[in-house]
């Protein structure tokens, strides 16, 4: 056998186990700053709002803007980088959301801040999707829920420390502050992760993996032909389970950005909290987003056989609960609410969507996958900005309907991934 052939994940050299567990650190480790630069907007937004005079839908159309940014750069960077250079688009993608983050400091109305945070949104795509692709380069099937879930971990710890950081400049220094220096730290972080990783074992001269899970394996079968160009798309594009669970991704974000885009404002205004305690009530919901991935991917590699299935119902059924009790309960009881934000969180970071989509495309499409699997869950999630901020703005806030209505979505999703079989 060849150097670069082919082999078992137990028979790899320890050169390699080093690299695979290099590549991912390195990438957690940036990631676990990047919000400073993607989602910084949400903590800001109370500030944002008084200063600008700003209505609801202008809030929902800027966040809007970013996420729909954020799902059609994810379509194409994952392609685009699988092509081109993984490792290379995430430098790319990273220095020019800190640009960006820049210019919209400069914003004066709902659209001169909309507009460069929409664009923001489309080049920090380009973090995402390439990252897990190279990540899926070196980790199977049978340990992938673990690595992903650590990824998944520094995505939580990421919005914890942007919620904390970003909240506490915008009160001190003014929101635009917010959007200038804390997005500084992700440059000599990216930079790290660009020289200590590479995108496959194959730059460095080592044997790749061999699936030995089916899930996995079928789709590596594939021939070289109908990875080319548009391949991966009329692959994946033509995959009716794999429709089902982007779609699901779609109706996952529509709570988990729905919650981190609202519930600011929710308690700042319907609760009656200050800024100060606002920022420090809804830092539960992150911390649960950072607790619970690396538990999932774990539980789903060690206990359930590499099955994700299982786990996204349980997201569904504990948000669910979670979701209407956050309607029912008053917004000034801080310690129900403290609780509700917290389970929320764990409920919504159980669920090991992106690495199911990896599983079912294998990791020649990996990149393209995960873009796919994100366009869906940003375009809904762009919609539910929309959408929400209509019935605030139409309702004199009416905000028992908007998380009755994400209730509403965790159950139909329940029904939508019991028909997918992998």
């Amino acid at each position: 056998m060849s150097k670069t052939s082919p082999k078992s994940p137990s028979t790899l050299p320890r050169y390699y186990r080093r690299w695979k567990w290099q590549v991912l650190l390195s990438f957690s480790g940036f990631y676990l700053f990047l919000y400073l630069s993607r989602f910084n907007f949400w903590p800001l937004e109370p500030l944002i709002k008084e200063d600008l005079n700003l209505t609801y839908v202008e809030i929902g159309l800027i966040n809007a803007l970013l996420l729909w940014g954020f799902g059609i750069g994810d379509l194409i960077h994952g392609r685009l980088a699988e092509a081109y250079g993984l490792r290379l688009w995430v430098l790319l993608g990273a220095c020019l959301s800190v640009l960006f983050n820049w210019i919209t400091s400069f914003g004066t109305s709902s659209w001169t801040l909309a507009i460069p945070w929409g664009i923001n949104g489309f080049v920090n795509a380009a973090c995402w999707s390439p990252a897990i692709s190279m990540i899926s380069q070196w980790w199977p099937r049978s340990e992938r829920g673990m690595a992903l879930g650590l990824v998944g971990t520094a995505a939580g710890g990421s919005m914890l420390i942007m919620w904390w950081l970003t909240g506490w400049i915008g009160i001190e220094f003014g929101w635009r502050a917010g959007f200038r220096f804390p997005p500084l730290i992700i440059i000599p972080l990216v930079l790290i992760f660009y020289f200590l990783s590479r995108d496959r074992p194959t730059d460095l001269g080592l044997p790749e993996y061999s699936e030995l899970d089916e899930v996995s394996a079928k789709p590596e079968e594939l021939p070289e032909e109908k990875l080319k160009g548009f391949g991966p798309y009329r692959e994946l594009l033509t995959n009716p389970e794999f429709l089902l669970a982007s779609h699901v991704k779609g109706l996952e974000n529509v709570v988990r950005y729905g919650l981190t885009t609202w519930v600011p404002l929710y308690y700042f205004e319907a609760g009656g909290y200050s800024i100060e305690s606002t920022v420090l009530l809804t830092t539960l919901l992150p911390i649960g987003y950072l607790i619970a991935p690396l538990i999932a991917g774990l539980v789903s590699d060690r206990y359930l056989g590499s099955a994700r299935i299982p786990l996204v119902i349980t997201s569904c059924i504990v948000s669910s609960i979670v979701l209407i009790a956050i309607a029912l309960v008053p917004p000034d009881s801080v310690y129900t609410g403290a609780t509700l934000l917290l389970v929320g969180g764990l409920s919504m970071g159980l669920s090991p969507l992106k690495t199911l989509a990896v599983d079912m495309a294998g990791r020649r499409m990996a990149g393209t996958a995960s873009g796919i699997l994100d366009a869906h869950g940003y375009a809904y999630a762009g919609l539910q900005a929309m959408v929400f901020s209509i019935i605030l703005d139409m309702t004199q806030s009416r905000w028992p309907l908007v998380f009755l209505t994400m209730a509403g979505t965790r159950l139909i999703s329940i029904l939508m991934i019991a028909r997918v079989k992998a």
